[in-house]
This record gives C-alpha cells, sequence and structure tokens, in this order.
C-alpha cells in the first residue's frame, strides 16, 4: 500500500481545510495537492506545493518584451512563441514540490537532474520500511544485445517464475538481516546508518524534489521518453498528467516542440532543402555520420 492510514487521514485533514488566498491559483492543480498518485507496487507522486500558473509565465515574459506584448499575440500564442525559441526564464517562474516514494535504484537515476532541490528520507535516523519494488512479470525482461542500456524480450514461464522468486527471496533476506543488525529491544547491534548498507537498491525510499517548471520539462523530456527506462518512465508520465492540469497552454507547447518536434542539425537542414530542389542525398553525400543519418531518416518516416 503506497499510502499509510496516518499519511492518508493527514492528506484528508490538509484537503478539508482550504484557506483564502491572493496568490495566484491554478485551478488544474489544485484538484492535485496533497493526493498520491499511486506508481508502480508500492510508489506514488504527490504535489505539496506549487507556484505560479500559465499566466506567470506570460506576465514574466511581458516584463521582458514590453508593454506592446499583449496587443499582437495571446497569452497560449506567447507561450509557444517563448517554447519554440527557448526561452527558458518565464518558465522559471513557476515551480512546483513534489513528494515522491520510489525505489532506490530509480531515485539514482532521478537525481542525475542536479536543477533541483532535494531532501531525501534519512536511513541514518529513521528504520527504512520492508517495502520492495518487485516487477511485475511483464517487465521482467533481458538484456538487449543492440543497446547496452536497454531491454530485449520479455522473460516468460519457469525463467520469469526463477527471476521473481530470487528477488523476493534477497529482498526479504537482506531485510531479515539489517533488522537483526540494528541497535534495538538491548542489542548493541549496528548503528542505524550501517545497517542500511546491506539493503537492496530496489528498496523504497522517499524524497521531496522542488523544481522550476524550465528545469521539470527537461526531466520530463528525457524520462517521459520511449527510449528511457520503465521504472523512471511511469514518474515521468505521472507527473506529465499533473502538469498538463497545471500550466496547460505550457504544457500543450512542451508536447508540440519538445516531446513531439524533432531538432535538426546544420547538416539535416541542407540535406532537406537539397531534396526539396529534387537533388537525390545519401548518406555518403550528407555529410552526416551513420549513426546521425540513421536518426534522420527514422525521424522523417524513412527507416524503422
Amino acid at each position: 500500500m503506497p499510502i499509510n492510514p496516518d499519511q492518508q487521514s493527514q492528506i484528508d485533514a490538509l484537503r478539508a481545510t482550504p484557506r483564502q488566498t491572493l496568490r495566484a491559483v491554478s485551478e488544474g492543480m489544485e484538484k492535485h495537492l496533497y493526493l498520491a498518485h499511486e506508481v508502480l507496487d508500492h510508489g506514488f507522486v504527490r504535489v505539496v506545493d506549487y507556484m505560479g500558473d500559465d499566466a506567470a509565465i506570460v506576465q514574466a515574459a511581458r516584463v521582458s518584451y514590453g508593454a506592446g506584448t499583449k496587443a499582437t499575440r495571446d497569452d497560449a500564442g506567447l507561450i509557444r512563441y517563448l517554447m519554440r525559441h527557448w526561452h527558458s526564464t518565464p518558465f522559471e517562474m513557476c515551480e512546483v514540490k513534489l513528494h515522491v516514494k520510489l525505489p532506490i535504484f530509480v531515485a539514482r537515476q532521478w537525481i542525475r537532474h542536479r536543477t533541483a532541490n532535494v531532501n531525501e528520507y534519512s536511513g541514518r535516523y529513521s528504520i527504512l520500511d520492508r517495502e520492495f519494488y518487485i516487477p511485475a512479470p511483464e517487465h521482467l525482461a533481458a538484456q538487449s544485445r543492440k543497446n547496452h542500456q536497454g531491454r530485449d524480450q520479455v522473460l516468460e514461464g519457469e525463467e520469469a517464475a526463477r527471476v521473481l522468486a530470487l528477488l523476493k527471496e534477497d529482498a526479504d533476506r537482506a531485510y531479515d538481516h539489517y533488522e537483526a543488525m540494528l541497535s534495538d529491544e538491548g542489542q548493541q547491534g549496528l548503528a542505524r546508518e550501517l545497517a542500511r548498507m546491506n539493503l537492496p537498491a530496489n528498496i523504497y525510499t522517499q524524497w521531496y524534489w522542488k523544481t522550476d517548471l524550465h528545469n521539470l520539462f527537461h526531466f520530463l523530456r528525457l524520462r517521459a521518453d520511449s527510449h528511457a527506462q520503465y521504472e523512471i518512465r511511469v514518474y515521468a508520465d505521472a507527473i506529465c498528467r499533473i502538469v498538463a492540469d497545471w500550466v496547460p497552454h505550457a504544457y500543450a507547447a512542451f508536447e508540440d516542440y519538445r516531446m513531439g518536434g524533432v531538432q535538426l542539425s546544420a547538416k539535416g537542414v541542407d540535406v532537406l532543402q537539397r531534396r526539396l530542389r529534387g537533388e537525390t542525398v545519401t548518406q555518403e553525400s550528407s555529410g552526416m555520420s551513420k549513426g546521425e543519418w540513421r536518426e534522420f531518416a527514422v525521424a522523417w518516416g524513412e527507416a524503422e
């Protein structure tokens, strides 16, 4: 169960006592405040606090561009212009603070995005819960033969059962030894900060993660991508749904220009211009490497 009864009672109490405010409010985000969106088997994402909305982005931009901007471009159009031309500062005016419960191996990937403020649950002060990420059978896959950081075919039958049994057995044994080593109930044992070193990377941790919208979009562009590891992608997908309600104009522009768009090199632009003039361009005559040419071909629907 991702949320325990005490946490749920706190969430219910917070949502039952709304306060009047003069600050900018996003109605779409208000419905997400404090609620836990379940991810994986024991994880969740929930919004603890936020600042700003689509209007805050526009307001910041018009400070930069002058009072005459509104007469020539509506809010959604301005946001699309900012996204299209990589004007990131106005998007930094919006911030969000998330409470995330996630497996440690996912957290180690996530923390690579260093443009956030993070405070993680401490195994030095508290005893970690016996909660481990155990993949559903459909997410057990062999190592890809072509991609060193990807997956291949899903395991089936006896092999899937064997791997699942090992994961569960190792997690339980490690936690049993963790409990046995702790200085507790009269036993001298080990300090919590030492006993935790024996725990596996699939145990769950929690943190508060605060970032601005510009850097959140960067995180989502990489982690909500189909090539991202499944276990972090599902968190990014949950956050995408929240952000779409929070700043709908900004998220629509993000989907269009970042998630659904294609960035071309100068060589790529040159190839397209030459083709439009009727010239046959090959990889050898394009000036691109084989890898870049392959990506170019995929982007334009010429290869799988």
